[in-house]
């Protein structure tokens, strides 16, 4: 029997991007490397364990937005292009790295992993790699979450607040059931973004649990008596989970978290940029940018300005290490919490975004995988749950108030509203009213009107998620989430008026439907009731 049990939920989200009008877009490239880089390689660690016969539990979100990716056909397609180049580049780069022995060696490792990563995609799960996750979760070992149907911002949805939030959660919980057979167990709210009465909206659709930062819990009404070691009831009956702190910063702190260590794999050096133009040329987009290729030869190394190549074998060994100071640090962490919880056992949260392992933190799934094998085998005070498994042990829980709360800077709202993006929402709370309007003049729409009203709930969706206004915050890709922001209001407003005057651009309709084909499903009454 352990003394108390370690929940590791991992993020993954990306926002909808998918460009037919283009053959290449620099945007999908996120979702390409995402794949290759993250979710093919946790797929070959959770395949690794089911070979291996190694039972434990992990939890992922996977937002409907990146769901909807991994499921288009033509992002699949897309994909297997993407890998293709990356294979005969990596071909070339065995050639041209023949006389230096260890970029020669890294080169082949490249080749592996990029022929592993298209047998993996196109083989084994048939181009859709959310036959793994389903496959997995069947398993008894992950549980699968969902998110915020676009990842739209929850604690910002000032106007038509019921209907703006309540079409976030049903749509993504509607989209899980299609593809996953059931309804959702637990729900990542959008960057941790709580509301208080907003459990209620997730109460309605079967949601279980969700998560919040640590102020959340430890600033709820009233006292939370074991901090975030433990779950607590909301007033709807929905349970709540806070992040601990102490593990948060062993992975994400950049100055003592793990994926500092001078031994990984540097990510800031890219062939891309490192080689000569003409070299990497047939491999950039078609606009012939200079871009990441995922071929990456050096590790951090320090502050010197010399970067020393990269060893794979050493930094699998400082994965290995580091997962045993993990393991260590959460056995004296639960051994201390055992003491003052009386007959419960504790459960430490940590939450991570998907993406910091492999593609940030390249060694980060060897990290994953050496931690789970070390808490089956190395030790016993401790044991891997998910939430809901978590939430069957005790038949009571102590009911709270979440307070409002992020996990974004200073734990509250300002990277989705300050100066550079301020702006978005009074277009947003006019696009809602408007919304709201139009499913309740519309009651019954059929033909060319229902799709339209659907279309205008699509349009609205992308518009809310927060991934454009955290792009306006930090500068990166900025004029792509402006252009997209723009874009969406535009759509909706231009569809609205179609259907306000009866007078439906099939022409124009169908043009949008076709690029933003997301959410075949959705229902535009949502926003009636």
């Amino acid at each position: 029997m352990p003394k108390g049990y370690l929940a590791i939920i991992l993020h993954a989200h990306l926002p909808f991007v998918r460009h037919p009008e283009f053959e290449d877009f620099l945007e999908e490239d996120w979702f390409f490397e995402a794949i290759t880089e993250t979710y093919i390689p946790l797929i070959k660690m959770m395949d690794g364990l089911a070979r291996d016969k190694v039972d434990y539990r992990l939890t992922i979100s996977l937002s409907p937005t990146l769901i909807s990716m991994f499921i288009d056909p033509l992002l699949q397609k897309k994909y297997l292009r993407h890998i293709e180049k990356l294979i005969e580049l990596s071909g070339r780069e065995i050639d041209r790295t023949s006389w230096q022995p260890q970029f020669n060696r890294l080169a082949h490792m490249y080749h592996s992993s990029f022929l592993e990563a298209r047998r993996i995609f196109q083989h084994e799960y048939n181009s859709d790699l959310v036959n793994a996750f389903r496959r997995f979760q069947e398993s008894g070992c992950l549980e699968v979450i969902t998110c915020g149907a676009t990842h739209g911002y929850l604690p910002l949805m000032e106007i038509e607040r019921r209907a703006s939030v309540r079409a976030q959660v049903k749509v993504a919980a509607d989209l899980y059931q299609r593809v996953f057979g059931k309804r959702p167990v637990g729900l990542w709210l959008p960057e941790c973004g709580y509301n208080p009465g907003d459990d209620a909206i997730l109460k309605e659709e079967g949601i279980k649990y969700f998560l919040v930062d640590t102020h959340g819990i430890l600033f709820g009404t009233p006292r939370p008596r074991f901090g975030v070691f433990n779950p607590y009831l909301t007033k709807s009956g929905t349970a709540v989970f806070g992040r601990d702190t102490e593990t948060s910063k062993a992975v994400w702190s950049a100055i003592e978290g793990y994926p500092g260590d001078h031994y990984y794999r540097e990510f800031y050096r890219d062939i891309g940029f490192d080689l000569d133009y003409d070299y990497v040329r047939a491999f950039m987009n078609g606009d012939g940018a200079r871009k990441n290729t995922g071929i990456k030869y050096y590790r951090i190394t320090g502050d010197k300005n010399e970067k020393e190549p990269y060893d794979s074998e050493r930094a699998r060994e400082k994965a290995a290490g580091h997962a045993g100071n993990f393991m260590f640090n959460r056995e004296k962490q639960v051994e201390h919490l055992s003491g003052t919880m009386g007959d419960r056992l504790p459960i430490i949260v940590s939450p991570y975004d998907a993406e910091l392992l492999g593609h940030w933190w390249y060694e980060g799934p060897q990290w994953l995988d050496f931690l789970i094998r070390k808490i089956k085998y190395d030790q016993k005070t401790i044991a891997l749950t998910t939430p809901g498994e978590y939430l069957k042990l005790y038949k009571k829980y102590q009911v709270l108030e979440p307070s409002f709360s992020s996990w974004g800077w200073k734990g509250y709202s300002e990277v989705w509203l300050e100066g550079s993006n301020d702006w978005i929402y009074r277009h947003l709370h006019k696009m809602v009213e408007r919304m709201v309007e139009s499913a309740k003049a519309n009651p019954h729409a059929k033909g060319s009107s229902l799709r339209a009203l659907n279309q205008m709930a699509r349009e609205l969706l992308l518009a809310q998620s927060s991934d454009w206004a955290f792009m306006m915050k930090t500068g990166a890709h900025a004029k792509y989430a402006v252009e997209r922001f723009k874009e969406h209001a535009e759509h909706f407003t231009n569809i609205y008026e179609d259907v306000k005057q009866s007078n439906i651009d099939e022409e124009y309709l169908r043009a949008c439907e076709e690029k933003y084909n997301i959410f075949p499903d959705i229902d535009y009454s949502i926003y009636a009731k």
